[in-house]
């Protein structure tokens, strides 16, 4: 009988980049799961990588050597007033899904930008998507509405259901945080 290897989660290098493009441009090509229409490169994912690195996080799941899903945050918006508010995504490869890999994704990530002195983690899902909709609830994410019609792919109108977590409570010295 052969172990399968424990799932590591770990900070993303450079070296992931071509996983984490690969497992990403499923979901580009295939799915509603984002709005991207044309699948980056791994010299793309690269740079997204490293520029989410410096604020955020990028964080893979693996097994051996093979990485099989990322969560990552990024800034919410462009303007100072956001800083304290990121935006997330967990992407599982999708021979890996139901194993649990995008909730232990999303809770170190969670966990993560905690420490990192983040006030909200915002997501923001088609609203089909109803199995991503319930792992972000289960992880304490509540509903913050709905936009309707805002993104055209694969011949029909979708919406996106806004869900966000707290992660710092009210009061939180935001002066001497270490964002």
């Amino acid at each position: 009988m052969t172990q399968t290897p424990a799932l590591v989660i770990r900070p993303a290098q450079p070296a992931d980049a071509a996983a984490c493009a690969r497992i990403y441009g499923h979901y580009v090509r295939e799915s509603v799961a984002t709005f991207e229409t044309v699948a980056p490169s791994p010299a793309q994912m690269s740079q997204r990588m490293a520029e989410a690195a410096r604020r955020h996080l990028w964080l893979v799941a693996c097994r051996g050597d093979d990485v099989l899903g990322y969560a990552c945050a990024h800034a919410f918006g462009e303007r100072q007033a956001f800083d304290w508010t990121c935006e997330t995504s967990v992407y599982v490869d999708i021979d890996a899904q139901a194993g649990g890999i995008g909730r232990a994704l999303m809770t170190e990530l969670i966990d993560g930008l905690t420490t990192l002195g983040q006030r909200r983690a915002v997501a923001r899902i088609e609203a089909s998507n109803v199995g991503s909709v319930r792992l972000h609830e289960r992880l304490g994410f509540r509903s913050a509405g709905t936009l309707e019609r805002v993104g055209f792919k694969h011949g029909a109108w979708r919406d996106l259901v806004l869900l966000q977590l707290d992660l710092a409570a009210d009061g939180v010295d935001l002066e001497s945080a270490p964002v």
